[in-house]
């Protein structure tokens, strides 16, 4: 395993890699970091991959965004874009949940020629003014509006876990956010309303795969459904059981995903060839 620092786009950046082989750019959820990978990375080192976990800018270890917190999600896209080419990343699997997904799908959109293989959980490429308003999310930022914040984002994440999840597990992943910055994680949430790709889907070049769990109360199953329909060459995967979380909640997650990882590079070759 490295870890280490590196200057990503103007942002000192902490980057864990592991392992050795195709490489697979794994991205966390808002106010989060590569923490969420901690129970999959070595996994998946070990099944034959080099697994790249990055804190995203203002994220876990990683300094400050030079702006201050994004809200806008092409900019974290714009950093992976820099992150890939620094370490040559040759033809990668990108893989992201939430925030992380949104990301990954303006990924395949901006470069999905230069990919392996895309796979979206928690994330259906639109906008979502419905559910989260940017006037909501900025009277959050002002402190005197939301004085039990901490409380807000444990219980919230109880709520998005899925039904399947053991209840000392789901109990670890809520205190596991509540660690967020505020700031950060409202920004990116405003990110996450104000994104979207879903004109641009039909043009993604390379095999994706759009995840959602049964029990995420963030998201409605069909609009992934949707957007993978969007999509040539795209799979749709429901989790019964699962909520917001994939990686956290479902028990051998690595295996999983390396099944879906092997069937975009199948994919992918079927179409090189």
């Amino acid at each position: 395993m490295k870890a280490d620092y590196l200057d990503v786009a103007g942002t000192r950046s902490f980057v864990l890699e592991e392992g050795e082989g195709q490489p697979v750019l794994c991205l966390h959820t808002a106010g989060q970091n590569g923490v969420q990978w901690r129970d999959v990375q070595s996994e998946l080192a070990a099944l034959g991959y080099r697994v790249v976990v990055p804190d995203l800018p203002g994220h876990g270890k990683s300094e400050p965004a030079p702006n201050g917190p994004v809200r806008d999600l092409g900019v974290y896209a714009e950093w992976c874009e820099a992150l890939i080419d620094q370490l040559e990343l040759e033809r990668p699997f990108v893989v992201g949940c939430s925030i992380g997904g949104a990301i990954t799908l303006r990924l395949a959109v901006r470069r999905g020629d230069r990919l392996a293989g895309a796979v979206a959980m928690a994330a259906h490429g639109g906008s979502d003014p419905g559910v989260l308003t940017v006037r909501g999310l900025e009277r959050e930022l002002v402190d005197s509006a939301a004085p039990s914040r901490s409380d807000r984002t444990y219980f919230g994440t109880l709520a998005v876990v899925g039904a399947r999840v053991p209840a000392e597990r789901a109990e670890t992943i809520a205190r596991m956010h509540r660690r967020e910055d505020p700031q950060i994680s409202t920004s990116d949430l405003i990110g996450w309303a104000t994104h979207d790709v879903l004109g641009a889907l039909p043009g993604v070049a390379c095999p994706t795969h759009l995840v959602v769990g049964g029990d995420d109360l963030w998201l409605d199953p069909g609009d992934v459904r949707r957007a993978a329909d969007l999509i040539p060459d795209s799979r749709y995967t429901l989790l019964d059981g699962i909520g917001h979380y994939p990686m956290e909640e479902l028990d051998g997650f690595a295996e999983t995903l390396h099944g879906w990882l092997q069937d975009l590079g199948d994919r992918t070759r079927r179409n090189a060839a």
